[in-house]
């Protein structure tokens, strides 16, 4: 269920009224980036972090950012959000997408943007009660290039990986890079606990430069949690304490099966209270 307005560059819409026309790019295309945050108790959590990576991502797609459209402005047009769809929890995501005439070929690099909620049912983060069960998406793997730790429109990749999860009734599953290495799951990033190690793939090994993945990373060493990007692959899934996924709609959620193999979730949970703390101090 979706809010009952939307933000269409700047003015307010009804969620359920047409608010794009069948020529935009992000629909032919998916000429855009996207950022997903989480709203807890009517503010935006690592809105300057989400602000920054936004950036980012329309600097590699050449895509001009809207006009009016700045971080103190962003902020505004959530928290008008927040009261119109009268949702203190709520999960946001802002949509930029390039608006231009032409094909393959842009007339122009002119940025515009749109704001959705939905609604969450719980005011913080919580760890998941029941463990995922989990395995290896054996259809695609992920290319590694400029595009891959952006968070671009064209996810049918993790569309592909989220239907075969479905298919195999799993929670969730772990994608590998051109190279054979498990990089992230469908939806989220992805930690190993061993000896109370954190271990993370690289983003040189294409994975989604996730905006909880940085926050948990930083949080583990600010509480004397080693911490070390590397290149994961099966072997380490079966001898790893624990496993689990970090994004920014749901914080930490841990995995309690990978095929045979059963985790705990203690380093879990201690890092989700820590976010929690963060989140709401």
């Amino acid at each position: 269920m979706m809010g009952a307005f939307v933000n269409l560059n700047g003015s307010l819409c009804p969620a359920d009224m047409p608010v794009i026309t069948l020529d935009n790019r992000a629909f032919h295309y998916g000429d855009g980036v996207f950022e997903t945050m989480r709203v807890v108790r009517g503010r935006t959590c690592f809105l300057d972090a989400h602000w920054i990576r936004l950036n980012e991502g329309l600097k590699v797609l050449r895509i001009d950012m809207p006009t009016g459209l700045g971080r103190e402005r962003l902020e505004q047009a959530i928290n008008e959000l927040v009261e119109r769809n009268d949702m203190p929890n709520a999960r946001c995501r802002l949509t930029v997408f390039r608006d231009s005439p032409g094909y393959f070929k842009p007339e122009n690099n002119k940025g515009a943007f749109t704001i959705e909620f939905s609604p969450v049912e719980r005011d913080t983060y919580i760890l998941n009660e029941r463990g995922y069960t989990v395995d290896l998406y054996p259809e695609m793997r992920k290319p590694v290039n400029m595009l891959a730790v952006h968070k671009t429109l064209g996810s049918q990749l993790y569309v592909m990986a989220g239907l075969w999860s479905i298919a195999q009734h799993l929670d969730d599953c772990l994608i590998q890079n051109d190279r054979g290495n498990i990089i992230e799951s469908s939806s989220a990033n992805i930690f190993i606990v061993s000896n109370g190690v954190l271990y993370t793939p690289s983003l040189a090994d294409g994975c989604l430069g996730g905006i909880m993945r940085m926050q948990v990373i930083n949080l583990a060493l600010e509480n004397g949690i080693k911490v070390y990007e590397s290149a994961l692959n099966p072997q380490n899934l079966l001898v790893a304490d624990e496993l689990f996924f970090t994004n920014a709609a749901q914080g930490v959620q841990w995995v309690g099966a990978y095929r045979t193999k059963r985790y705990g979730h203690r380093m879990a949970l201690r890092l989700q209270d820590l976010l929690v703390k963060k989140v709401l101090s």
